[in-house]
């Protein structure tokens, strides 16, 4: 599971590389078996050259010396990094990879701001990369990189359409499968088919309310007219 920060270094990198200019993925695997790299961007430059950069989030220092394989294949090879966590690994990390540094916005910042925010923070470069030829062939990097972007855009569309997408029958054995995990007699709380009703019962008790509201209002209106038109009535026979 993905924390917060690195849900956030993620956001922001993307929205980064977004306004670079460059097209971007996370989470590619790499020809060779070369590992998966956390994000990968491709750039097409001024001279039709393709320019590939390869950026991998650590957000604490075990993160920074986990043994996974760090997949610097691109032409330009970056951490994303916390403040905090740069200045402790600073000098570990090699001449040829570069720093961007994420900083998070003030909420109140956040708050004031005119526009809605599209990252929660921004990056800055700490440490330039230096160029290299691509590690891999590219046209297979490409093929990969393709494939990420259809896994996107496949989830993408199936979050869009929802639960349309399975039938009730589907639905309802899904349902039969999480049971044991959804029921606890033990933490009534956590409990998914009792904040299933619940949740159900107060929609139910929120809309009968509100059409109950809703008639009074009409009845009150109804009533007032009502006294209006009888008031001239009143007022002949005094």
């Amino acid at each position: 599971m993905k924390t917060k920060l690195t849900k956030e270094l993620e956001s922001t990198l993307y929205q980064y590389c977004f306004e670079q200019g460059s097209y971007v993925v996370e989470e590619v695997s790499m020809p060779d078996k070369k590992g998966i790299v956390d994000t990968l961007s491709y750039q097409q430059l001024s001279d039709n050259q393709i320019e590939w950069r390869c950026y991998e989030l650590k957000v604490t220092k075990a993160d920074f010396h986990s043994k996974a394989k760090l997949s610097f294949i691109g032409n330009y090879n970056y951490f994303v990094l916390p403040q905090k966590l740069y200045e402790e690994v600073a000098d570990e990390i090699p001449t040829h990879i570069g720093v961007l540094i994420y900083r998070a916005f003030d909420k109140k910042a956040m708050e004031a701001s005119p526009q809605t925010l599209r990252a929660p923070g921004f990056l800055t470069v700490a440490k330039k990369a230096q160029y290299q030829d691509l590690q891999v062939d590219e046209k297979q990097l490409t093929s990969h990189f393709v494939a990420s972007l259809f896994r996107e855009v496949d989830k993408a569309k199936r979050v869009e359409k929802g639960l349309q997408l399975y039938s009730d029958d589907k639905l309802f054995k899904e349902l039969k499968k999480r049971s044991k995990a959804g029921y606890d007699v033990y933490k009534p709380d956590y409990n998914l088919y009792d904040r299933f009703v619940d949740e159900i019962e107060d929609d139910a008790i929120t809309a009968l309310q509100e059409e109950l509201d809703a008639r009074n209002a009409e009845y009150q209106e109804l009533k007032l007219q009502l006294q209006q038109l009888q008031q001239p009535n009143l007022e002949d026979k005094l």
